[in-house]
């Protein structure tokens, strides 16, 4: 059987660690190929007084290094960028944007591939993009017509699932957080929680939360975002961060069915 392949595509850095660190752990210490493709390089994630803002090029460069520190945490197998700006995803070129990702899960053929939910969990329009480049990515993927840049030979993902926050976590955390509302196009966006009965996937990698801390404690830029959560202790943080590990599977080739998976690769072991 082929070594098992994880590839997460998100938008920013700290995305991966925030949103699944534990589990990037959990499945990088049992051998599984981990892989990050991270859209942009966060140059717009600034969140002290604007003036010491040092301007998008060297902000991208403080958070490419948080990144970096933080994958390597994580244990996982390799980084790549696809080198779009902050808060401009989704003005991308769709075309380019979805050949980029084919060559990427061509290059590494992932059995499984994780992404956004369309909402993009709490309605960022970059989250929302490379959600839908990433899903248009498999379908060219496994086309064996579709051409990408490094004319790589086509790959069929076998499970497609979005990273999801249940009620159970939300309800936990919302007490610490900052307001995460926004503004956006003459309406406020905010994260609604998934239900409970929608999760079809909960892993359980709580011994790997302390992993997950440290790697999101590597994005110092982007600790504010978190509020209070910052200031706990590693244990208690830890806990918090057990209630994570849930996922919706978008689409299986290999498995189905009400009954709640405990692993991504459930059909494929």
């Amino acid at each position: 059987m082929d070594p098992l392949k994880l590839l997460a595509v998100f938008a920013h850095p700290d995305d991966e660690s925030m949103g699944m660190g534990a589990t990037l752990a959990k499945y990088s210490s049992e051998g599984v190929d981990t892989h990050l493709v991270c859209a942009t390089r966060g140059e717009r994630g600034w969140f002290d007084l604007e003036k010491e803002n040092p301007g998008l090029s060297i902000l991208g460069q403080i958070r490419t290094v948080e990144l970096e520190n933080a994958v390597k945490g994580l244990g996982m197998t390799s980084l790549s960028f696809l080198d779009y700006i902050d808060g401009e995803v989704d003005k991308a070129n769709h075309a380019e944007a979805v050949g980029k990702i084919v060559t990427h899960i061509r290059r590494i053929k992932p059995q499984v591939v994780v992404t956004f939910p369309p909402d993009g969990n709490y309605g960022h329009p970059d989250h929302i993009a490379i959600g839908q480049f990433t899903s248009a990515a498999i379908v060219c993927a496994v086309d064996a017509s579709y051409e990408d840049s490094a004319n790589l030979p086509s790959h069929r993902v076998s499970k497609l699932y979005y990273m999801v926050d249940g009620e159970n976590f939300i309800n936990l955390i919302s007490p610490f957080l900052n307001d995460m509302t926004f503004p956006l196009d003459d309406q406020i966006r905010q994260e609604f929680p998934w239900k409970e009965w929608m999760i079809t996937t909960r892993i359980n990698m709580a011994e790997y939360c302390g992993i997950a801390w440290e790697a999101i404690q590597c994005h110092k830029s982007q600790l504010p975002t978190i509020g209070a959560l910052a200031e706990l202790p590693k244990e208690s943080a830890a806990a918090v961060l057990a209630m994570q590990g849930t996922f919706y599977r978008a689409f299986s080739l290999v498995n189905g069915g009400r009954e709640a998976e405990s692993d991504l690769f459930a059909g494929l072991r």
